[in-house]
Formats: C-alpha cells, sequence, structure tokens
C-alpha cells in the first residue's frame, strides 16, 4: 500500500505501508490497514491538527499496535516535511551517513549446492553481508556448506522464530561457524526466553518481531534477551519509534541494522533514509531494486555499488521521483480522504 499525503500547498510526500497480504509475520495485513487507516489513522490526524512529522506518533498512540499501517502514514508525513524543508530526508531525520552498506536476505533452496551458488552470485554483485533462512532440519548443515566455501564473509542467519528452548544444544552448534548473529530463533514478543537462550549460546542473538518499541528494546537489553536489534521501520511503527530505538542501542554501544520487508522503491528509499542514522553500524537488508522488481515504482531504480554500498540520495525528501504511471497501471484500489 502507497500512501500520498498532500498538503495546502499542494506538495506531496510518500509512505508505504509494509503490511503483508496474511497475518502470518504479525497480527497485521493490507487489508486492517486499510481499515486502520481510513477509518482510524485519518480522522485522528484531522482531529489533532498536527504541525510536525514528529508529533504524529504521539496523535496516534491511541491506537493500540497497528505499528505497519502508523508508520506507512507516518513516513509520507516525514517525506511531505523534508521536501517543504527543501531537505534530503535522511538529513532530515538526523542521519549522519552518505552512504550504507548493504547485505543480502536469502531464502531456503531447493539443495544446499542451489544456496551456495545464490551465495556466489549475491557476493559478485558487492553485498557485504549474507544472512541465510533456517529452518528445523535444515540449518546446521546449510550454515557449514556456505562457511565451508566462504570461510571469511560476514554471514548471518534468521530463524523467523522456528525454534524452541529444546533446540538448545543444536543452537549451541552454530557457535562453532563464527556467525555475526543469529535472527529471532525463539517466538515473536518473547524477550524471557531469548534471555535464557542468549546465556547458553556465544553466538549474539538479534530480535527483531521481538522489538516493537523502545520499551521493548529496553526490556530487552537489560534481561540479556540480545546484543543486537533489528529495525524494520514498518514494524516499529516509523521514522520516530525507529530513531528512538537505535538512540537508546548507540547509548549503550549496541549494534542495530535495518530489516526488509518486501518493499517497493518508496518503502526502500524510507529504509534508506533511516539507515544513515549514527546507531545503523551493521550493514542492513537494503538490496537494489532490481534484486525483486523487473519495474520499480521509482526513478531512478535503487542501485547498489560494487563494493556493497548505496548512496544516500541528495534530493529533497525521498530522493527519488515515483512513477504515478506505473503506480496507476497497478492500481487495484483507491481511496482519498480530506481532512
Amino acid at each position: 500500500m502507497i500512501v500520498r499525503v498532500f498538503d495546502k500547498s499542494g506538495a506531496s510526500g510518500y509512505g508505504e505501508c509494509t503490511a503483508p497480504e496474511d497475518p502470518y509475520y504479525n497480527h497485521e495485513t493490507i487489508d486492517t490497514a486499510w481499515l486502520i487507516i481510513t477509518g482510524f489513522i485519518a480522522p485522528l490526524l484531522a482531529g489533532a491538527r498536527v504541525e510536525t512529522a514528529e508529533a504524529v506518533n504521539a496523535a496516534l498512540a491511541r491506537i493500540r499496535g497497528n505499528r505497519m499501517a502508523k508508520g506507512g502514514v507516518e513516513a509520507a508525513i516525514w517525506d511531505l516535511e523534508a521536501k517543504l524543508a527543501s531537505k534530503p530526508l535522511w538529513r532530515h531525520i538526523g542521519g549522519t551517513r552518505t552512504e550504507i552498506a548493504c547485505g543480502v536476505s536469502i531464502g531456503l533452496q531447493q539443495t544446499t549446492e542451489a544456496l551456495v551458488e545464490k551465495v556466489a552470485t549475491e557476493l559478485n554483485s558487492g553485498y557485504q553481508r549474507i544472512k541465510l533462512k533456517i529452518a528445523p532440519g535444515r540449518d546446521v548443515e546449510l550454515v557449514k556448506a556456505v562457511r565451508s566455501k566462504y570461510p571469511d564473509i560476514r554471514l548471518t542467519v534468521d530463524a523467523n522464530s522456528a525454534y524452541t528452548l529444546a533446540d538448545t544444544d543444536l543452537l549451541r552448534q552454530l557457535d562453532d561457524y563464527n556467525l555475526m548473529l543469529i535472527e529471532q530463533p525463539l517466538a515473536a514478543g518473547d524477550v524471557v526466553d531469548h534471555a535464557r537462550l542468549q546465556r547458553e549460546i556465544k553466538t549474539p542473538i538479534c530480535l527483531d518481531e521481538s522489538i516493537l518499541t523502545v520499551a521493548d528494546a529496553r526490556h530487552a537489553l537489560e534481561l540479556g534477551s540480545c546484543r543486537i536489534i533489528n529495525v524494520k521501520l514498518g514494524r516499529v511503527g516509523g521514522h520516530t519509534e525507529a530513531r528512538a530505538i537505535q538512540e537508546h542501542c548507540r547509548n549503550r554501544e549496541v549494534p542495530v541494522w535495518c530489516g526488509g520487508m518486501l518493499e517497493s522503491g518508496v518503502g526502500r528509499a524510507h529504509n534508506i533514509a533511516m539507515s544513515t542514522l549514527a546507531g545503523f553500524t551493521l550493514p542492513g537488508d537494503v538490496s537494489a531494486s532490481a534484486r525483486y522488481w523487473e519495474e520499480d515504482i521509482i526513478e531512478p531504480p535503487v542501485t547498489v555499488s560494487p563494493q556493497g554500498t548505496i548512496q544516500a540520495p541528495a534530493g529533497p525528501g525521498i530522493g527519488y521521483e515515483v512513477n504515478e504511471r506505473r503506480i496507476e497501471s497497478l492500481m487495484k484500489r483507491r481511496e482519498e480522504l480530506a481532512l
């Protein structure tokens, strides 16, 4: 879902709601987000008469959860505000890097050989970090095969909550492969069992689905549930909360990095901006448009250098032109709301 907001002058900003079609990542879907945005977010913003992007988060605090719906709207308002200030969004939100380091996430492949070949392709494209998806029965041997072929690359694994504490001995085997981190091995939302697991393994745990707010990050770090945090802009509800999380972690010397959903170029541009913040010290899942899309909805498409970096754009707002013709050709539904 693409969100476009206007001010009275006709200037506009773009955001993207990253909720998927099904409620399998979290409770949100595109359909629920559509309902929340049109039925609740828009009326609340109309009543609050917010004057800054930073005020949006507080204006929507009455809405429990639904952070992807809120984040899509908030991101669009940040883009609008940056354009009105004639500043790149990444500078407007306090970013400090002129380029970001990029990694990629590789899903489960049909064979181990296919996985190793896929890793080779991504390394040849310049990506600085490889993340492997793992699942029970398809874990240690996959990591062993990749690490044997590439002993020195930055390598991580993502379990997507597929394991329990009963798998501690198995997960401990991953300590032998010099991984940067293991991402969200246990249940989404959990911090207690993750703290117990982190005490049992050497590999740093990175939390993803367990961290929705800066309070969640504080609880996890105080309990020792993780040593690294993945920040997804939609999952945490937009730039305001993302900035708060990275600042809390930076003050405690805990690295964060940018995770990705299946964003179009609009969401990808917001991820680039977020990744320029000082706390984002590890390569994120921000990759080239061409990895996912034959034709993106922004111009120019996002490209990655041979060194595995993306330059922060110089133009105002998200720094990319949105291709309205392309959006119109793909349109399934539209709703316009007057505030």
